[in-house]
């Protein structure tokens, strides 16, 4: 056989994948994996958003009603803008279900973990993947609510080009800093077999930080300074506000920082977090 025919038959070397376009796969993979789930189970999913719209209805209506006795606005938000705010609340709050510190608890208690740990991914990573391919199903359902909320409500926009495009990014943005958040939250259950009346504070906060009970122009101004610093304004009401109001470039290219900023902290911390929670676990099954 000759050199070069001895050549040509040698196997080929295998191709070398970097580690994040391994990562980027893994991501893909749970994301179609979700998609595939989530389209199976569509009219489940559709009952759980409309039990959703509830909350914010309430919150437009009431809102609706004091700015009409106001003389028709309230902290600057009309009932236009009250509906439009609250109506792209419906979106970004179904943006922003994320694995919650309850399933982490579940996953300890009934030994889930255990089987976890054999993967060669960090477990957060999958949760990551998996919660984001349920997003473009959540977008698909949500138009149709969208649609009929904006012909009972009217509401009123006030986006720019740019605001459009800062309120696709922001969502990115707000499900990675509320995912991360609760991961962390949710890693506390290797200290204690009960999480909720932390997690209840958590949310607390979140409820009169963030933008997801009233528009924050609406709070009193030291509670705006305070959640500039926090990160839950970062999750709800900017993400709002980037379509619906009427930020400056400074506001949203500044948002988006603050954004980055946040999510950093959270992957630093979940990190941290993890490395002292898993010295302690010890599996448990039922």
């Amino acid at each position: 056989m000759s050199a070069g025919a001895a050549s040509s038959a040698r196997p080929a070397p295998p191709r070398l994948v970097s580690p994040l376009r391994g990562l980027f796969d893994v991501y893909v993979a749970e994301a179609r994996i979700a998609i595939a789930e989530q389209i199976q189970y569509r009219v489940a999913n559709y009952m759980f958003m409309l039990g959703m719209v509830a909350e914010p209805v309430i919150y437009l209506v009431v809102w609706s009603t004091v700015a009409a006795q106001q003389g028709g606005s309230v902290g600057g938000y009309t009932a236009g803008a009250f509906a439009a705010y609250y109506i792209v609340w419906t979106l970004v709050r179904n943006i922003n279900i994320v694995f919650t510190p309850y399933g982490w608890e579940w996953r300890i208690r009934e030994g889930r973990l255990s089987a976890q740990l054999l993967h060669p991914l960090f477990p957060i990573v999958e949760d990551l993947g998996f919660f984001l391919g349920w997003k473009p199903v959540v977008v698909l359902l949500w138009l149709p609510i969208a649609l009929f909320l904006s012909l009972v409500f009217h509401p009123v926009f006030s986006a720019t080009p740019l605001g459009i495009a800062v309120f696709a990014v922001s969502l990115l943005g707000a499900y990675l800093i509320r995912s991360l958040n609760q991961s962390s939250l949710g890693l506390i259950t290797f200290w204690t077999t009960r999480v909720g009346p932390i997690f209840q504070l958590y949310i607390a906060a979140e409820l009169l930080l963030s933008g997801r009970l009233v528009p924050m122009a609406l709070m009193p101004i030291w509670v705006q300074n305070l959640a500039n610093f926090l990160p839950f304004r970062w999750t709800f009401g900017f993400p709002i506000e980037a379509l619906v109001g009427n930020l400056t470039t400074e506001q949203l290219l500044g948002g988006l920082v603050a954004q980055l900023f946040w999510i950093v902290v959270g992957s630093i911390l979940v990190r941290v977090v993890w490395h002292f929670a898993i010295q302690r676990y010890s599996a448990v099954s039922g």
